[in-house]
């Protein structure tokens, strides 16, 4: 009766120590992961590091790409020697790489951390997942993994708002937060009790790594389904625009003082920043996550009658309408609106995608097919971190439309301001030109468009869908 009444009750304490070491590590890399770009780029005189555009996208693109493509590695890792044991290293790396974000300064010395903690997050993944799947049954699976699908999306949504009041005291603090965070998981893996390995004979981690070759090769041949895997890669590109370009535009194109002004004033300190009257950036990509928490369920079961296609289909153009507006608006509630809408395009495609590759995959291979559905995540990283470097280096960055007005206009030779600071200038010239922030924002913003590059992302968003359609009539013959 009990058990009737409260059916969590049915999940052991692993699942829970699981589901709690999975917020806390989705706390830390949010937090860090929605500010990064921020931090990279802004100039040293605004407290950030100061390096291109273009590093900053080949460092995300690259530290990302291996946290989405060594889990599967990971996991063979987990299997051979323990769960606890590398839980433990993950941890460790994971903490020493937040860390040394915020310590070091140089190029080299931040991408080498940022790649330690995508070197302990793939650690950690595959062991968390498989923690969750040994810990429940066919009966409370489900409920199982929407509690973690809630949990994660919760630690998503703590790290940014904590990341973002840090950062207004000083940035080195994001980055000790993220660190301490992990610790305490390290704390909590006193209680976390290995679950009960499978029946099989336990293999050597030569033999699990021929058998990854293996399996790779057999879904690899599967024509079909790499067809799939490719068109996703589309959506993940665009997708993660939202925590590698968006952070940028915002923070040098949109005036979020409009929203700031709706804000209550008990709410104004807790989700603005009061100093400048404006909502910071991490804090209105968060909406997405929000509304994800208080939605998913409702729109999972009005969806629940769709075919997955035409809900990934809709769902990608729902995306991609929700970034075209974005080339249009530079006002806060606009970009929050554009982001509410946004979420609900998630909601309705990344969730099925799973159930999607279930009808793909042959019947006895549906489990292995699952495995893979990492790649195009994978893949839409590092397309995505590279085109978003290139792509704002070249039609969106403001200081480097900044520079070209200037010698342009002929108040400034480049000789002498190739290598200034970035925000430096920008105060000297409001200075010399005797000009509001507000009017210099205008004149660059008309002259030279930033705005268009959220067409160029909204498009590979209108491909993907076509292709995506395109793919299900032609290549699966309309039975998915």
């Amino acid at each position: 009766m009990n058990q009737l009444a409260n059916p969590t009750a049915k999940f052991p304490r692993t699942f829970w120590i699981a589901n709690t070491l999975e917020l806390f590590e989705r706390w830390a890399y949010y937090g860090m992961f929605t500010v990064l770009s921020v931090y990279l780029t802004n100039p040293e005189s605004q407290g950030g590091l100061g390096f291109t555009q273009s590093q900053r996208g080949l460092m995300q693109a690259i530290a990302t790409g291996v946290l989405y493509l060594l889990p599967i590695l990971g996991g063979a890792i987990a299997d051979r020697f323990g769960y606890r044991k590398v839980l433990l290293s993950a941890f460790v790396t994971l903490a020493s790489g937040y860390f040394a974000m915020g310590y070091f300064s140089s190029y080299a010395a931040v991408f080498a951390a940022f790649l330690m903690v995508a070197l302990g997050g793939a650690l950690f993944k595959p062991i968390i997942v498989a923690t969750v799947s040994k810990t429940t049954t066919d009966k409370n699976d489900t409920l199982g993994f929407g509690i973690f699908y809630m949990i994660v999306n919760i630690g998503g949504f703590i790290g940014p708002f904590a990341a973002s009041k840090l950062r207004d005291i000083d940035w080195s603090y994001v980055f000790i937060m993220c660190s301490g965070v992990i610790l305490l998981n390290l704390l909590l893996l006193v209680f976390y009790k290995e679950p009960a390995k499978n029946e099989h004979k336990k293999q050597s981690l030569g033999e699990a790594l021929s058998q990854l070759i293996t399996n790779t090769i057999t879904v690899l041949k599967d024509t079909k389904f790499v067809v799939f895997l490719l068109i996703m890669v589309g959506m993940w590109t665009m997708y993660m625009q939202l925590f590698f370009t968006l952070p940028v535009y915002i923070t040098q194109w949109i005036d979020t003082s409009d929203a700031y002004n709706l804000l209550p004033d008990f709410l104004a300190p807790i989700f603005g920043f009061k100093e400048l009257g404006i909502i910071r950036p991490e804090m209105v990509i968060n909406i997405p996550a929000l509304t994800i928490i208080l939605f998913q369920v409702f729109i999972s079961n009005r969806l629940k009658s769709v075919k997955p296609i035409v809900s990934m289909v809709f769902g990608i153009l729902i995306l991609a309408f929700g970034f075209a507006q974005l080339s249009v608006y530079t006002t806060g509630m606009f970009v929050i609106m554009a982001l509410f809408i946004y979420a609900f395009g998630e909601m309705a495609s990344s969730p099925r995608i799973q159930e999607y590759i279930g009808r793909v995959a042959p019947t006895e291979k549906v489990a292995l097919y699952m495995g893979y559905s990492f790649l195009p995540v994978a893949g839409g990283n590092i397309l995505g971190g590279l085109l978003s470097g290139s792509l704002y280096g070249a039609l969106s960055d403001k200081y480097t439309f900044l520079k070209d007005y200037l010698v342009a206009e002929g108040h400034q030779k480049l000789s002498d301001i190739q290598f200034v600071d970035g925000g430096i200038l920008y105060s000297q010239t409001l200075e010399q030109l005797q000009l509001t922030s507000s009017q210099l924002d205008q004149i660059l913003y008309e002259q030279y468009e930033p705005g268009f590059i959220w067409i160029i992302f909204a498009s590979i968003g209108l491909v993907t869908s076509a292709l995506l359609f395109a793919y299900n009539r032609l290549m699966l013959g309309n039975k998915s």
